[in-house]
């Protein structure tokens, strides 16, 4: 088995690398690609060193399967050709997530959804993959109504340079900035860019990848995401309405026993997710479950997960073994 990997010298490029070796997924051949400029470069994996080629070099390899985490550009131009030549794509950028031909996957959910190979596979955006894996087993036993959701994302979702920018303010330097404003000690209601209709991208993203998911364009969803001086990894607090009665205990349970979910909530003794505490692991984290006061059939639940790892690198690398177990 080839496996290639677009855009290995980024943040969530070196983050698939260490979740390959985790999942003990060993290629025959392993392709790293990324930019002009990091050609020629080494790096290691599986006890192996591997010098980075271009990505043209990595097509003319013909790998079996590809991880693509080098932007949506690129996805666009490339991942297309990769196909034509008999490849697997799993794509992490937004550039396929939407598209009608193209399966949305979050492997505990809807692995269902690829339907052939070779194809493109979309991996979704880092906040509806940890959403929507603690929402299903609600959706399906309880059927959700309308989802209120406020993000507290990590400054690494925006990568190397948004990280330099906090480290930078945090000892009183001038770094270059990713964001418009200071990061250290401040909360920014703005990630991605402004739409039309005063939402930003990543709010849409939320919107319109979550219904994909879940197989229901009826669902009501409105959100804000907020950027927070936090390494760690992406928080959510969700408001979810549903349609059918459900307890507090039922969520609990049903959260307990899905694949990928933690419960830690236990408010007593002061227990509940928190990104510090996610980083660098695979699990998605909910706490403060409890019934919304103020509105029928309605509870409040905060979810954390690390962004790199299951909201990029993990479940990549989990579709990829998925495929790779069942060809």
């Amino acid at each position: 088995m080839k496996l290639a990997l677009v855009g290995a010298t980024g943040l969530v490029g070196r983050e698939m690398i260490k979740v390959l070796q985790e999942f003990n997924i060993q290629p025959t051949e392993f392709i790293p690609s990324a930019s002009e400029k990091s050609v020629g470069k080494v790096i290691h994996f599986n006890n192996k060193n591997y010098s980075i080629c271009s990505v043209a070099d990595a097509l003319a390899q013909k790998p079996d399967y590809a991880l693509f985490s080098a932007g949506g550009s690129l996805s666009t131009e490339w991942a297309p050709q990769f196909v034509a030549a008999g490849c697997t794509v799993i794509d992490n950028s937004s550039a396929w997530r939407m598209d009608l031909n193209v399966a949305l996957v979050v492997p505990e959910i809807n692995m269902e959804a690829i339907k052939k190979q070779p194809c493109i596979i979309a991996n979704p955006n880092c906040s509806t993959i940890q959403l929507v894996l603690a929402l299903s087993p609600l959706h399906q036993h309880a059927q959700i109504d309308r989802l209120v959701v406020s993000t507290y994302q990590s400054v690494t979702g925006t990568g190397a340079k948004a990280i330099a920018q906090l480290h930078a303010e945090e000892r009183n330097e001038t770094a270059e900035k990713a964001y418009h404003h200071p990061i250290y000690r401040n909360v920014i209601p703005h990630c991605d860019v402004f739409l039309d209709n005063g939402y930003t991208k990543e709010e849409m993203k939320v919107v319109h990848e979550t219904r994909k998911i879940l197989g229901d364009d009826t669902l009501r969803i409105t959100c804000t995401a907020v950027r927070v001086p936090v390494v760690g990894g992406h928080s959510e607090s969700v408001n979810v309405s549903f349609k059918k009665p459900i307890s507090t205990k039922e969520i609990r349970e049903l959260l307990q026993n899905m694949p990928g979910v933690k419960v830690v909530d236990e408010p007593a003794s002061n227990q509940y997710p928190m990104p510090m505490n996610s980083q660098g692991k695979n699990e998605v984290f909910v706490g403060r479950i409890r019934r919304d006061e103020s509105q029928e059939n309605t509870f409040n639940l905060w979810i954390v997960a690390d962004n790199l790892r299951k909201g990029a690198a993990t479940n990549a690398v989990q579709i990829l073994k998925a495929l790779i177990s069942n060809p």
